[in-house]
């Protein structure tokens, strides 16, 4: 599949906002912890990548009932689900110049009742695109840093009208992040998220 970005200004994908607050002091603190263990860009974006998938809880995996949306507040309370870990990898990796979009994919949901957006990062390295999943890893689910392969939590069945979609966003895409902001906790999230884009 080829990706697409949103816009063709490689610095839309460097930016700070609202939701990717890189600007923030726990952003910049924890970019710069982890920058100082790094050996250079390529492995500092794997230890981000391995610090968000690995130390902050999937809000399902760990029944965490709060809704975290913006970076910073996924870094503070350690919670989020896959949208809101994508938002902070994002952050962490434009903190440290990393250009990084956030992507989505259209999936079975877990209980078998239709469909939900489940989010991912692209970050890029060595003039391509490269999509990564920090969901947090769990039987069944082995998702890994790579620019060579995707190693991504799951793949798509198109036989059950599960998809890739192909465009690299700036921000988060709009429905994604009005059911975040709206929800008052994890299983209100869960009747309100978009099945698809």
């Amino acid at each position: 599949m080829e990706l697409i970005q949103e816009t063709p200004d490689l610095s839309a994908y460097l930016a700070a906002d609202e939701v990717i607050d890189h600007h923030h002091p726990l952003v910049r603190e924890t970019a710069s912890r982890l920058a100082r263990a790094a050996t250079d860009s390529y492995d500092y974006a794997r230890s981000a990548y391995e610090f968000v998938r690995d130390g902050i809880p999937h809000s399902q995996d760990s029944g965490d009932p709060r809704v975290t949306w913006r970076a910073s507040d996924v870094l503070e309370l350690r919670t989020g689900i896959c949208h809101a870990k994508a938002h902070a990898l994002t952050a962490l990796l434009r903190a440290e110049d990393i250009p990084a979009a956030l992507c989505y994919q259209k999936l079975s949901h877990d209980d078998g009742g239709g469909h939900v957006v489940h989010g991912l990062v692209a970050v890029r390295f060595r003039g391509a695109w490269h999509r990564q999943d920090c969901r947090g890893n769990k039987p069944g689910v082995d998702a890994r840093f790579s620019l060579g392969g995707e190693r991504l939590a799951w793949i798509p069945d198109p036989e059950s009208n599960e998809m890739d979609y192909p465009v690299l966003y700036a921000g988060p895409h709009p429905a994604v992040l009005a059911a975040l902001r709206g929800a008052a906790d994890r299983p209100h999230l869960w009747k309100t998220l978009p099945a698809a884009l």
